[in-house]
């Protein structure tokens, strides 16, 4: 089918891959502009145009996608046939949303209704969800909210962090993508309402949520959050004015610990260079396993307690 395709992170470039081996016309990719990055603010182009670069499709970056007159009337020359959509980062007006024949297609980190919004697949990790998946569906002005295609349900790991979880997930997105766009063609594809009572919302991450509760949180939630950020951002305490990220941590339920309820969440109740640190939460106790100190590293706990000292009793904030 003739396919214009709108992405732009890692997650976007699997599926475009994936529509390219299967033999689908091409006929231009949109993506979103090349941004400033790192120490030297150097150009750098999305995982998606450096694919179609790779490929030699044609390519089109607008800063803007509402009201633009200009990429609106280039899509409707192309006539395309389907446009699939998959993590693009901008809402499509109704203008673009109404020239394809055989519809807008989007691809979801998510089972939906659950996780309409941004962040799906972020959100599953951090509220400890057991099951997640990828949803196909038509695309409405709503925000998440058209006619289901396709769903391929996963089982999410214990310690799986959103970044094991996206990676795992985008090559399960382009394989359900190539598989709904077969039976678009051949005119057998299922179109299933979603049912609003069961919707949820996935919005942004942002800087704030990052702070560990130590106070009001258990060790379950905290991992939760450790595996949720990882490797957004990470998930980050203080430590005598010194702010400390953690990268993996765990719940131990077989540390016993005397006098346990006088301790305040967020201390230190067992500091040893083999064993590592566990610190009181408001329910259980929670292990530290990968760790960085300030202007520093990332590391196992082990290395980073041969060279900074964390003591017994010592209370994170």
């Amino acid at each position: 089918m003739r396919v214009v395709f709108m992405g732009t992170p890692d997650f976007a470039r699997e599926s475009l891959e994936a529509i390219y081996n299967a033999g689908h016309e091409i006929v231009t990719v949109i993506t979103n502009p090349d941004r400033p990055k790192g120490r030297g603010m150097k150009m750098v182009s999305t995982p998606v145009k450096e694919y179609a670069q790779e490929k030699g499709l044609k390519i089109e970056q607008p800063e803007k996608i509402k009201n633009n007159e200009e990429i609106i009337n280039k899509i409707k020359e192309l006539n395309p046939e389907v446009i699939c959509v998959v993590a693009y980062g901008k809402i499509l007006p109704k203008e673009i949303l109404e020239i394809p024949k055989k519809g807008c297609i989007n691809v979801h980190g998510s089972l939906l209704p659950k996780y309409r919004g941004a962040a799906p697949i972020q959100w599953a990790v951090l509220n400890g969800e057991k099951t997640t998946g990828i949803t196909t569906m038509y695309m409405d002005v709503g925000m998440d909210t058209g006619d289901i295609i396709l769903k391929e349900e996963v089982q999410i790991g214990e310690d799986e962090t959103t970044g094991e979880l996206w990676e795992r997930l985008s090559k399960i997105g382009g394989n359900l993508l190539v598989k709904t766009l077969s039976k678009i063609e051949e005119g057998t594809a299922p179109r299933t309402k979603q049912e609003e009572s069961e919707a949820t919302i996935a919005p942004m991450l942002n800087k704030e949520m990052a702070k560990i509760d130590w106070e009001n949180k258990t060790a379950q939630e905290i991992k939760n959050l450790v595996r949720g950020l990882n490797p957004i951002m990470g998930a980050y305490t203080f430590l005598n004015g010194k702010k400390i990220k953690f990268w993996k941590v765990d719940v131990d339920y077989t540390i016993n610990v005397e006098n346990l309820d006088e301790v305040k969440n967020g201390t230190v109740v067992i500091s040893d260079n083999k064993k590592g640190i566990y610190i009181k939460t408001k329910e259980g106790i929670l292990k530290v396993i990968e760790i960085q100190g300030e202007n520093a590293r990332r590391m196992n706990i082990q290395d980073f307690l041969r060279g900074n000292k964390i003591m017994q009793f010592e209370v994170f904030e």
